[in-house]
């Protein structure tokens, strides 16, 4: 994701959305919310885009953030991606 020279390809501050994926539980949400918020403090829960998958056992949900910088979407990704009920985080 980044530049040949190594620099991020973003300009920041942008909108940036990220897609979480994992089992259909409660609480879900929930917790992506709380991972989200604790990295982007200004992010609207209400914002929050959830989708089901066709015979709805996993839940895909897409928080849009307003990313500050590389370093605080990494830690994001790192955060979402060890969290236990995630599967995939795009």
């Amino acid at each position: 994701m980044a530049g040949p020279d190594g620099a991020s390809p973003l300009t920041f501050p942008t909108p940036f959305p990220i897609k979480v994926m994992g089992r259909r539980v409660d609480r879900f949400a929930q917790a992506i919310v709380e991972v989200v918020k604790a990295h982007a403090p200004d992010f609207d829960p209400a914002t929050l885009e959830l989708r089901a998958s066709r015979q709805g056992n996993y839940l895909s949900v897409t928080a849009t953030i307003n990313a500050t910088s590389r370093e605080q979407l990494d830690n994001l990704y790192r955060a979402l991606s060890g969290h236990p009920l995630v599967k995939v985080v795009l």
